[in-house]
C-alpha cells in the first residue's frame, strides 16, 4: 500500500489565498474602466493628437485616459478584429512601424 503525502489543511488554504491574491493584483488587460463603460463614453476627437506618434505604453495609456473609453483596442496591420460595435471602446490602428495611423470609437 502506498502512502499519500498529506498537506495540512491550513497550508492548502494559505497556498490558495496566496495564488488568488497574486492574480488579483494584476489588472486585466482590456478590462473597462467602470465609470466610462457605464456611461458609454468614448471621445476620439480629443486624442487625434496621437496620430503619427509611436504606440508606446505611455502614449496608449494617455489615449485611453483622454478618450474616456472603457476599453482600448490596438489594431495591427492585417489583424482580424470583431465587427461588434462598442460605444465604450477606442480603436487605435497602427502601421507596420508601430505608429498610430487612425483613432476611432466603436
Amino acid at each position: 500500500m502506498r502512502k499519500i503525502a498529506q498537506i495540512p489543511a491550513a497550508a492548502c488554504l494559505a497556498m490558495t489565498l496566496l495564488a488568488t491574491g497574486c492574480s488579483s493584483l494584476q489588472p486585466e488587460p482590456g478590462k473597462p474602466d467602470e465609470r466610462a463603460a457605464a456611461s458609454g463614453a468614448c471621445h476620439a476627437d480629443p486624442v487625434q493628437w496621437a496620430i503619427g506618434q509611436e504606440a508606446t505604453s505611455e502614449t496608449m495609456g494617455r489615449v485611453w485616459r483622454e478618450s474616456h473609453a472603457g476599453l482600448i483596442r490596438p489594431i495591427s496591420p492585417g489583424q482580424a478584429v470583431t465587427m461588434d460595435y462598442r460605444p465604450d471602446r477606442v480603436n487605435v490602428e497602427l502601421d507596420a512601424g508601430n505608429r498610430i495611423v487612425r483613432i476611432h470609437c466603436g
